[in-house]
């Protein structure tokens, strides 16, 4: 069969590197993709990404399934399109997907369902939001209503940051995605990500992961889309795992179906988890994103055993339910590291050659992300360029491995952490070289 993965990242190329693993599947496209995909096996680029042209390419090609990978065609109606085509494809609809690109219906359907979540006011007039401000003091957070790549979201430490980021938001930094405001307390505790697959009535979890939003060790500096992540997350045990379901996922399923949505496709939680006992530990919502995380999606697929393509396709088919839908999980843990252009997460440089690469093994992949081939040269065309991720019998082993992947890898600019996975594995941060420069 033939699949085809909608997007051009790090998330994408994994999703399609996976995939193409599968003895059912002949070819993955990916539209638009990217330098890493350009030259894998069993892979081809498409270089479309107008709605109409993807639809045309599918039933050139009869394409046996489509998988979107980022959240702007999901916001834009891409499953809709597909769907009034007679077109298999996973992913929720455009009204569904307002789950993540609007956090004011997120905040408003949490509230509404009962679901655990920070308190919060939305705001449009920008007196009234520094005016909400001043009287909660910091910290505080400050949100974008609407998609902003994973950039989005202030976190400030002080009233003067706050302020700034409402002037930066409302003032048009954003663009239209910044034209409201959602303004939330600032919850103390650890952040997990709970990434599950829905049929539109049944639930099927993936594997739990944690990734790193800060550009510096020790979670210092400016957010990002992410650094790095590893899976499994060892702060959600079993018992909190079965909270999770019954206090957030199936809610949210219920609450969907009641107002008319039911959902399918990929859910994300991203939760914030307080200290003590697992019974009695605060456990709440930070966020909806109706996609697989990036980076937590390579990881997470460097984990999964069995064929994915078939349980996509059960997906797609309202089968979760059926024990053949099940996926088989590698029990060794997987970490990535992201290895980042030069100025990011500001103005990215890009088109610098990638000089060196460590050769991908059964253990180890380099998963692109900003990359594109310009006359068989490979070159950065984006902020977070790679991902390097590797299993290991522990996690520290699949740390080590990754990192000295990460260090035969080379381009002029390149930035990392070298602290991913230190939740997990506590350890004192690099003092000496806080953004990994070589």
């Amino acid at each position: 069969m033939k699949l085809l993965v909608i997007g051009g990242g790090g998330r994408e190329h994994a999703l399609a590197w996976q995939l193409a693993r599968s003895p059912r599947v002949q070819t993955v496209y990916v539209a638009p993709g990217n330098g890493g995909t350009d030259r894998a096996s069993q892979i081809q680029n498409v270089a479309l990404t107008d709605t109409a042209d993807l639809i045309a390419f599918a039933r050139k090609e009869k394409i046996a399934f489509t998988v979107v990978g980022p959240e702007a065609p999901l916001a834009a109606g891409i499953v809709d399109a597909f769907q009034a085509e007679g077109l298999k494809i996973f992913g929720p609809s455009r009204e569904a997907a307002q789950l993540e690109s609007s956090k004011d219906y997120a905040k408003a359907f949490m509230v509404r369902h009962g679901i655990p979540t920070a308190a919060y006011e939305t705001f449009t007039d920008p007196a009234a939001a520094h005016q909400y401000i001043d009287a909660q003091g910091a910290p505080i957070v400050i949100k974008a209503d609407g998609l902003a790549a994973g950039k989005g979201v202030v976190v400030a430490t002080t009233l003067e940051e706050a302020h700034n980021a409402v002037d930066d938001m409302l003032g048009g930094g954003f663009g239209e995605a910044g034209a409201r405001v959602v303004i939330e307390e600032c919850l103390e505790g650890e952040e997990a990500s709970f990434i599950v697959m829905c049929d539109g009535s049944n639930v099927l979890p993936l594997a739990t992961s944690q990734d790193h939003k800060r550009l510096l060790d020790g979670d210092n500096g400016p957010n990002t889309g992410g650094m790095g992540a590893y899976s499994p997350a060892p702060i959600i045990s079993p018992a909190l795992h079965n909270r999770i379901m019954r206090e957030v996922i199936h809610p949210t399923m219920a609450g969907m179906a009641r107002d008319g949505l039911p959902y399918s496709g990929f859910l994300y939680a991203g939760l914030m988890i307080g200290p003590g006992p697992d019974a009695t530990r605060s456990l709440r919502v930070l966020e909806f994103n109706c996609r697989m995380g990036d980076p937590e999606t390579q990881p997470i697929v460097m984990r999964i055993k069995s064929d994915f393509s078939k349980t996509l396709e059960m997906a797609i088919d309202g089968r979760l339910d059926e024990a053949e839908a099940e996926i088989e999980w590698d029990r060794r843990p997987a970490l990535g590291v992201v290895i980042a252009a030069a100025n990011y997460p500001g103005t990215p440089r890009t088109g610098d050659p990638i000089t060196r690469l460590a050769p991908d093994t059964e253990e180890c992949v380099t998963f692109h992300a900003g990359t594109q081939l310009e006359d068989d040269v490979l070159k950065t065309s984006g902020g977070r360029v790679l991902c390097v991720t590797a299993l290991g019998d522990s996690l520290k082993r699949a740390q080590a491995a990754a990192y000295d992947a990460v260090a035969r890898t080379r381009f002029d600019g390149l930035q990392y952490r070298r602290d991913i996975g230190w939740r997990a594995l506590p350890q004192e941060p690099a003092a000496d070289n806080k953004t990994g420069k070589p």
